[in-house]
Formats: C-alpha cells, structure tokens, sequence
C-alpha cells in the first residue's frame, strides 16, 4: 500500500520559516520525482515544486527564491523549506509522486499518480 505523509505544517507570521516533509512507502522512491502543490478552498490546486529523480528542481514563480525542495532517497522523505513566508502563502500543501524516467519532471497534477493527504500552512500578516 502506497502511502504519503506530509508533516510540519503549522500557524506562523509573516517572513517565518517552516519545513514540511513527506515521508513515502509502498514504492520504489528512486523511480519517482516528488512534487509539492497547494491548494486553497477558492482555488484550484496548484504546482508549488518539483525535484526530479536525479536531482533537478523546478519552482512556480510565486514561491522562487523563498522555498526549496530536496530529497533524502535513503529515508524515503522529500522536503520543502519554505522561507519569508507570506500571508498568500497559506494553503494544504500536499506531496505527490510521479513515476517517470531520471531526468525529468512535471508541473502538471494529472501526472502525479500517488498523494498525501496534505498539511495546513496558515501564515498570518
């Protein structure tokens, strides 16, 4: 059974820091690339981060410059740091899994064939 368990959500205030993870089972890491989206009740869910297989990282504008994405493949875990946080910023920040060949990635949901059921981030101004 797949599995995708997003953590480190939290409430904070404007320009904090917070570092979500998403620890993934039942799969083969190594042969995905993990994105991140986040999704507000107004909105439709949107691209926040990739990290392919081997490495490469690709950010939606918004969020370039502030967040980061990795990858430890040992402990199964993708992560984001997220930086200078700012009140549109706060969303349900889901991890997902793309099955896909080493070096690329996708920025497009329909791809993702495993998800988490999200943490909250809730920034405050």
């Amino acid at each position: 059974q797949v599995q995708l368990v997003e953590s480190g959500g939290g409430s904070v205030r404007s320009g904090d820091s917070l570092k979500l993870s998403c620890v993934v089972s039942g799969l083969t890491f190594n042969y995905y690339s993990m994105g991140w989206f986040r999704q507000t009740p107004d909105k439709e869910r949107e691209f926040v981060a990739v990290i392919s297989r081997g490495g490469g990282t690709t950010y939606a504008d918004s969020v370039k410059g502030r967040f980061t994405i990795s990858r430890n493949n040992d402990r199964k875990t993708v992560y984001l740091q997220m930086s200078s946080l700012k009140p549109e910023d706060t969303a349900l920040y889901y991890c997902a899994a793309d099955r896909t060949i080493l070096s690329h990635w996708s920025i497009s949901q329909e791809d993702y064939e495993h998800w988490g059921r999200g943490t909250q981030v809730t920034v405050s101004s």
